[in-house]
């Protein structure tokens, strides 16, 4: 597992010296919800020529070791475009971890002939992300479809009775499909460990 950072509520300076430490250990560095003045003020330094900056993600990666990737894929859905900078949080989280990933965009409810058309890859996979604002009953659909666990996560995503999320969130919670687990508001990273910790599980267990 990668060494992370949350950058909400530290300073640049803080920031920096924290992500020193830890590369100093020659692991491998994730820093979430960065800001790009951060990575430039990093960059600066000199100390990490070869950290990247995802800028739909808001995240920095600085990969040392050699990241083996999984046999199977974690397939990460998003009902909408603009569900994409959760998503991709999700999807930079659990390529450091190891993971193969692939993105799949723009099925939710409103598209529905979308997500059926990608069912194959569906289930295949030993676990999903479904991430979707507004209603947020994508997530339901999916579970309703596969017989693998699906990592929901609700975005703040939508007009005002969405209540930044709330109502993707308690839609989520309710879901009567079974194998849907809900983590927070926009949490695409929380999504991404879990579904890693579960696809690693199962990998395991199959050599």
């Amino acid at each position: 597992m990668p060494e992370v950072i949350y950058c909400p509520g530290k300073t640049v300076e803080q920031i920096i010296s924290i992500f020193s430490s830890l590369a100093e250990k020659g692991h491998n560095v994730l820093a979430t919800r960065a800001e790009e003045h951060i990575f430039e003020a990093m960059s600066k330094t000199g100390k990490f020529p070869h950290a990247r900056y995802e800028k739909l993600a808001r995240a920095i990666v600085f990969e040392q070791e050699k990241i083996q990737p999984s046999k199977n894929a974690i397939p990460i859905l998003t009902a909408g475009t603009a569900d994409l900078p959760v998503a991709m949080e999700a999807k930079v989280t659990a390529e450091i971890m190891g993971q193969r990933t692939e993105l799949i965009c723009d099925v939710g409810v409103a598209g529905l002939h979308r997500l059926l058309a990608q069912l194959k890859k569906l289930k295949d996979a030993n676990v999903v992300i479904a991430v979707a604002g507004m209603d947020g009953a994508l997530p339901s659909v999916v579970g309703g479809l596969v017989d693998c666990p699906v990592i929901a996560v609700p975005t703040s995503v939508g007009y005002g009775a969405s209540f930044g999320g709330i109502a993707a969130l308690l839609t989520m919670l309710n879901s009567c499909a079974s194998g849907v687990t809900v983590v927070n508001i926009d949490n695409g990273f929380s999504a991404a460990i879990t579904a890693t910790l579960i696809n690693k599980k199962i990998e395991a267990a199959s050599k």
